[in-house]
């Protein structure tokens, strides 16, 4: 009977058996993400389903799989699902509130990006936000663009004031746009034939 006996101490046996669980719940964690995706695959060769569909999906159940091995995993390890359900509810209702209070930062943000890549106006153009057809909105020449406002100076007749306008605005709204400086003169420039 010593013979069956572990070559291991005995305090040993237990963290042994704890890590032996924790590496069967990851390894069939892995497989059965890596069958799922195989699926989704032959299903995507087999039907004519879009990769835009495909690929969301794929991760998503990616994500599902692991965070629930995750979650196995550290149930072995003694921590309670209640526990674990409750801090992640907290930080998702916290994370709401910073999300809700910050948007506005973040669409002008995102907006800045935009402007950037896309270039729907340089420096140097005219540009007027479009409120309705029979009310003038905010119309000037784009001297700057930073990653918050887009400031405009408006035209001498106007006053010829600096503005600052969301970046946001420039996609909630229509837009004017005259490229370059051939359009409208810069304050203090002179509007004359052959200039």
């Amino acid at each position: 009977m010593e013979s069956l006996q572990w070559p291991l101490p005995v305090e040993w046996i237990a963290p042994f058996w704890l890590g032996l669980q924790i590496l069967l719940i990851l390894s069939a964690a892995f497989i059965l993400q890596r069958l799922i995706a195989r699926c989704l695959k032959r299903l995507g060769e087999r039907y004519p389903l879009p990769p835009e569909l495909l690929m969301p999906l794929r991760g998503g159940l990616r994500w599902l799989i692991m965070g629930s091995a995750l979650i196995f995993v550290l149930e072995r390890l003694g921590v309670s699902a209640t526990v674990l359900w409750t801090a992640l509810s907290g930080f998702v209702a916290v994370a709401a509130v910073a999300f809700f209070a910050m948007w506005s930062v973040l669409s002008n943000l995102l907006c800045a990006v935009l402007i950037f890549t896309v270039g729907p106006f340089r420096i140097g153009d005219v540009v007027e936000l479009v409120e309705t057809i029979d009310k003038p909105g905010v119309k000037g020449r784009v001297v700057a663009i930073n990653l918050l406002f887009t400031t405009l100076i408006e035209l001498p007749e106007a006053g010829g004031a600096l503005v600052q306008v969301p970046n946001s605005q420039f996609f909630q709204k229509s837009v004017r746009r005259w490229r370059g400086a051939e359009v409208l003169p810069m304050v203090g420039e002179s509007k004359t034939p052959g200039n």
